[in-house]
């Protein structure tokens, strides 16, 4: 009997040591889903299923986007946070939903960005332009804060959504110039920009890669950019005016639910760094308008609690939140 189950005890080592292994080493076996907390056709979506595309290539498994947007890009965040912790849930965040939303509300939001969330590896930055319609009586920024001093109120403009990076440029502008402008949320900034194309709404402020086909159309124009963009020299920043504060980039970047197993990670991050680093990638998004800006996990947390921190003094400051 002591030879029998010493016999049972190498045989169960011998799993231990092999199988289980390999167990471990098989994700993914399944597609993987790809949480967008945006619209479809938004700046997000447009680059997040490119980045899905690439990422399929590598980890040999379907990546299957799906859009949750609402909510300043939260609604999609906390789906993801409070998801299971296997790696087949995974986010592609903006950081309206991990800096933003959660700066200007951290006791409404329904997570902790730091501590429900993994960092995987950022991806872009790009660049987002407030624009009106190119018919419209004021022709640039100055004519707008003009406006909005005789008129308090009356200027509108669309934003991503209560919370959003945009919400928050906006109430820097309103903050610096001393005017009133009213914001406008949307679930996403196609419906954003769908209601400025058709007059209810004076502007929209959202994403470069969305206006840019309506100013070669003459349908729209840009009047400012929160960072310089070479091929648009006719749109100034907010330092071009003369104003002595630049507004915050804004970007996409990888999460998964905090917990995830380092085996996962193992897999997720340096395929997420191969994918985003493909050149024909960077090609394709820098046409797009799209800025390829890989940093890691670490060098992406630290980035987040930075932006965090500064834009939760500047909140403070501006008195927009206890």
């Amino acid at each position: 009997m002591r030879r029998f189950n010493f016999i049972i005890g190498l045989l169960m080592a011998s799993y231990l040591l092999t199988v289980v292994p390999l167990q471990a080493q098989t994700y993914p076996s399944h597609p993987v889903q790809l949480v967008i907390p945006g619209a479809p056709g938004d700046a997000m979506d447009i680059a997040g299923r490119s980045m899905a595309e690439e990422l399929a290539k590598i980890l040999k498994v379907p990546i299957v986007p799906l859009n949750k947007p609402g909510g300043g890009a939260t609604v999609g965040t906390d789906f993801v946070a409070k998801s299971k912790k296997d790696g087949y849930t995974l986010l592609y965040g903006i950081s309206s939903g991990v800096v933003y939303n959660p700066a200007f509300s951290p006791e409404s939001v329904p997570y902790d960005s730091l501590r429900d969330l993994e960092p995987l590896g950022l991806h872009v930055t790009f660049p987002t332009v407030i624009s009106v319609q190119t018919d419209a009586s004021w022709k640039n920024f100055n004519e707008v804060i003009e406006y909005a001093r005789k008129n308090p109120g009356k200027f509108r403009c669309g934003t991503l959504g209560v919370g959003s990076i945009n919400h928050f440029h906006l109430e820097m502008i309103k903050s610096l110039t001393g005017v009133d402008i009213t914001m406008v949320p949307f679930k996403g900034a196609s419906p954003a920009l769908t209601a400025l194309l058709g007059g209810h709404i004076e502007s929209a402020f959202v994403a470069v890669t969305i206006t840019s086909p309506h100013y070669k159309s003459g349908k729209l124009r840009g009047i400012l950019l929160d960072q310089k963009v070479a091929d648009l020299p006719d749109i100034p920043t907010l330092p071009q005016l003369g104003y002595k504060r630049d507004l915050p980039q804004t970007f996409f970047a990888f999460y998964a639910p905090a917990g995830i197993p380092e085996e996962v990670k193992k897999v997720l991050v340096p395929a997420i760094e191969k994918a985003v680093k493909n050149p024909d990638l960077i090609a394709r998004l820098e046409k797009m308008w799209f800025i390829p800006n890989y940093k890691s996990p670490g060098d992406l947390k630290q980035m987040i609690i930075e932006d965090y921190e500064n834009a939760r003094a500047l909140v403070k400051k501006m008195g927009l939140t206890k």
